[in-house]
């Protein structure tokens, strides 16, 4: 007699030490002109980046399909190497202006870059198992808050991630979600990242 458990083997994510900085080649923010959605994106004809730290250095575009807005970003300079951005908090990394995927939940504010990051933040949230496979120093579901990785908060949370998977087919300023709004909540900067053309 089998004394495995019946029913189906529990969904079980595996932690590869996904860096927060690699959801950044695309991120959905408020537009500053109009209000509605604009997507912050790598400036047209880049070469791929070699490392993906690179991408805290990359020039960016951010524009707005419904106003037609366009900026772009460059990386301060500082002696011989750039200055790079730190990802985090619910601004854009790039210009600061609000993320255009923020709701509200458990009493606090749950955001992501794209779908892909949505994506990934569900399947951590949604396993009942967890497997680590590298060191947890800037991983980026090791650093998620504790009340995102709580179990009794998987189903607010994963309801949560449904909200702005919603709010991601959606474009204009009234669209908007309440939550998304300036609140001068910029994340605490842990001193600048300084690129002189390797990994760091």
């Amino acid at each position: 007699m089998s004394s495995r458990p019946n029913g189906p083997e529990p969904v079980r994510h595996h932690d590869h030490g996904t860096w927060l900085v690699q959801f950044t080649g695309r991120i959905l923010t408020v537009c500053p002109r109009c209000g509605g959605r604009a997507l912050v994106l790598p400036l047209p004809g880049l070469a791929a980046p070699k490392y993906f730290s690179t991408l805290l250095f990359q020039p960016r575009r951010l524009s707005c399909t419904g106003c037609g807005k366009v900026a772009d970003w460059t990386a301060d300079q500082r002696g011989a190497g750039l200055v790079g951005t730190v990802p985090g908090g619910t601004e854009d990394p790039f210009f600061r202006q609000p993320l255009w995927l923020q709701t509200r939940c458990a009493g606090r504010i749950l955001w992501a870059y794209d779908e892909e990051h949505i994506n990934a933040l569900a399947a951590y949230v949604g396993a009942r198992l967890r497997a680590r496979h590298a060191s947890p120093t800037m991983a980026m579901f090791a650093r998620l808050p504790v009340w995102m990785k709580s179990a009794q908060r998987r189903d607010e949370v994963l309801a949560g991630l449904a909200t702005l998977r919603k709010l991601a087919l959606h474009s204009t300023s009234a669209d908007r979600s309440d939550a998304a709004h300036e609140r001068g909540d910029r994340p605490r900067h842990h001193g600048s990242m300084l690129f002189r053309g390797g990994p760091y």
